[in-house]
């Protein structure tokens, strides 16, 4: 199903360009910690998922 893992992958980089812009906002710092884990997340079960690994 890479479907599902295409959509995982653009939301964990749709994440990081948050935490880019939480960064520049000097937005508070928990709030960019819990998206980078969301980010990092998506990023790796997208990956993971798209079996590049094995």
């Amino acid at each position: 199903m890479t479907g599902l893992s295409t959509i995982l992958i653009v939301v964990g980089l749709f994440l990081l360009g948050g935490i880019y812009s939480f960064v520049k906002q000097q937005m508070p710092k928990g709030l960019i910690v819990l998206l980078s884990i969301g980010a990092a997340m998506c990023l790796t079960a997208g990956v993971l998922r798209l079996d590049v690994w094995s």
